[in-house]
C-alpha cells in the first residue's frame, strides 16, 4: 500500500455552554487528504486545492504535515510522505477547518503504516497541529473529528478525552456568513476570570446538556444550550447574531449559538425537516444584515474521520 485517501468532518466546538471542553462532528462538509509514501525521507506538502493559495506549503507550517511529522516522530520513523490537501471547509469559519486537515492526514498516515495507534492516541498529534494553526493545542475540534459524535475534553494534564454516549437523535444546521473571524481575535476578547454566579450557571448548563444528550431529553437539551461566558462577548463579531439565533428557535430548533470561535452559527434540531427550516430562516435573517451565507445540514457524525480509498 503506497497511497491512501482520507476524509475528516467539520466540527462544532464549545457547543454553547461547553467552552473549550465540548465538541461534536457533522457528516459534512469536511476535508480530504491524499497521502503517498515517497522514497526520500521527510514530509512534503505537494498540493493544496480549495484554499485560493492562502495556506502554507511549508511542512512545518501546515496542520496536515505537522500532524504527520508528529506521528512519524512518535513512531521513530524517517519515512517520506507526500501530502495533497483538498480544502472543502472555509478558512476562519469556526467549523474546525485546521483540525479537519490534521485529522484527515493522521487517519490516512496511520492507515498507511498499519494502524499502530488508536484514534485516542492520535489526538495529541492533532493537537500539535492546532498549536501551529492558532497558538493553542486544544482538543475540542480534533477530538470529535477523530472519534465522532459528542466528545468531552475532561482535562489536559494529563489528557482525558471522553466520547459521550448519545441517545438523542439530532441534526445540525451550520450557517456560515461570508465574513472571516480569526480564532486569536475571538480569544482576545474573553475575560481571564468569571464570577461565581456565571460559573455555577455554566456548570449547570453543561451538566444538563450532557444528561439531555444521554437520555434523549430534548427539553433539557434546549434549556441547557446557553452560554453566559464566551457568547456575550464574542457575539458582537457576528452581525445579527441574536436575531439569527431567535429565528432558528422559532423554526423549531432546540437551540444553538456560535460554532467554535465563529462566525459560523449552529443549531441543533430533532428532525431533518426542522434543521432545514432553521437553516433557511437563519440565511434569510443574515440577508437582512447584508450578509450572504452558506448552509449545511446533516446528522451528527458518529463515526468521525475515515479512510476513503487505498492502494
Amino acid at each position: 500500500m503506497k497511497t491512501v485517501k482520507a476524509f475528516a468532518p467539520a466540527t462544532v466546538a464549545n457547543v454553547c455552554c461547553g467552552f473549550d471542553i465540548l465538541g461534536f462532528s457533522v457528516d459534512s462538509p469536511g476535508d480530504d487528504v491524499i497521502l503517498t509514501l515517497r522514497d526520500e525521507p521527510g514530509v512534503v506538502v505537494k498540493k493544496i486545492v480549495g484554499d485560493n493559495g492562502r495556506l502554507p506549503l511549508e511542512a512545518n507550517k501546515n496542520t496536515s504535515s505537522v500532524a504527520v511529522q508528529s506521528f512519524l516522530n512518535a513512531l521513530g520513523s524517517n519515512a517520506g510522505v507526500e501530502i495533497e490537501l483538498h480544502k472543502n471547509l472555509p478558512l476562519g469559519s469556526g467549523m474546525g477547518s485546521s483540525a479537519a486537515s490534521a485529522v484527515a492526514a493522521l487517519v490516512g498516515v496511520n492507515h498507511l503504516f498499519g494502524n499502530p495507534f488508536t484514534r485516542e492516541q492520535l489526538i495529541p498529534h492533532a493537537m500539535e497541529a492546532e498549536r501551529i494553526a492558532c497558538g493553542s493545542a486544544h482538543a475540542d475540534n480534533v477530538g470529535p473529528s477523530l472519534l465522532g459524535g459528542f466528545v468531552l475534553v475532561r482535562a489536559y494534564h494529563p489528557l482525558d478525552v471522553v466520547k459521550i454516549p448519545v441517545a438523542a437523535n439530532l441534526y445540525c444546521t451550520l450557517v456560515h456568513p461570508q465574513i472571516e473571524l480569526k480564532t486569536e481575535d475571538a480569544r482576545r476578547v474573553l475575560k481571564s476570570s468569571v464570577g461565581l454566579k456565571d460559573a455555577i450557571t455554566q456548570s449547570g448548563n453543561t451538566a444538563g446538556l450532557m444528561v439531555g444528550l444521554m437520555s434523549a431529553d430534548y427539553g433539557l437539551i434546549s434549556r441547557s444550550l446557553k452560554d453566559v461566558i464566551a457568547e456575550p462577548v464574542r457575539s458582537v463579531f457576528i452581525p445579527g447574531f441574536e436575531a439569527v439565533k431567535s429565528v432558528a428557535v422559532k423554526a423549531g430548533a432546540l437551540g444553538g449559538g456560535i460554532s467554535g470561535s465563529g462566525p459560523t452559527m449552529f443549531a441543533l434540531s430533532a428532525s431533518h425537516e426542522i434543521a432545514l427550516a432553521a437553516g433557511e430562516a437563519m440565511q434569510l435573517e443574515f440577508l437582512k444584515f447584508h450578509l450572504k451565507s452558506e448552509a449545511y445540514v446533516s446528522k451528527i457524525n458518529l463515526e468521525g474521520a475515515k479512510v476513503i480509498a487505498s492502494n
